[in-house]
């Protein structure tokens, strides 16, 4: 699975999954994306991020979301 780039200890960021070997949070990735910035820019603003590592953040998020858990959407949220 291209998300085994991705991991979790209860050490580091308070557990939050890290991109391995940072403290890069996946939360922090899909923030950044979600602003609009570039996979250009992330990778510049972080030098030991590679593209591949982008990509399991992504994959990782996508797999926790198909989870059967149901996420109030709020008008605010919209």
């Amino acid at each position: 699975m291209e998300y085994q780039l991705i991991q979790s200890n209860p050490a580091i960021m308070m557990g939050k999954p890290v991109i391995g070997g940072t403290r890069i949070t996946v939360e922090s990735l899909l923030m950044r994306l979600a602003a609009g910035e570039t996979y250009e820019q992330l990778l510049a603003a972080y030098p030991r991020l590679t593209p591949e590592a982008i990509h399991a953040a992504l994959s990782f998020a996508a797999e926790v979301l198909r989870a059967d858990v149901i996420y109030p959407v709020t008008d605010k949220a919209a």
